[in-house]
């Protein structure tokens, strides 16, 4: 249990840390969705949709992009998407790591001499 409490405060902390970061991440996937659902003709859910599905990089393609314009856009917001989770993924790491040494320490990793 106090693996998981360790790992959730500093994972949080870190969450806290780059929040302007991310909200921004955030802020420009959600205004260049837009953008290309106007360019598009998208409703705005569908366009807030669409972004959110190509920065996460999952891509469905129940809607794609068919004007160059929109495409290259769909490129910028792949390449924020891939950002944001890589921020994400080191936040992670680095908690479990910490969580990892400080309850189970760092001579778990190396074998003993022990017969």
């Amino acid at each position: 249990m106090q693996f998981t409490l360790d790992f959730l405060k500093v994972f949080l902390n870190g969450i806290w840390l780059t929040l302007p970061l991310l909200s921004s991440f955030t802020v420009t996937v959600a205004v260049l969705g837009l953008i290309v659902g106007r360019i598009e003709k998208w409703t705005p859910f569908n366009a807030i949709y669409w972004s959110f599905i190509t920065a996460s990089t999952v891509g469905y393609g129940d809607i794609r992009p068919s004007k160059k314009r929109s495409k290259a856009l769909a490129i910028a917001i792949a390449l924020i998407g891939l950002m944001f989770t890589g921020i994400i993924v080191a936040i992670t790491v680095a908690s479990a790591t910490h969580a990892f040494e400080v309850n189970v320490g760092m001579e778990a990793l190396t074998p003993s001499d022990d017969p």
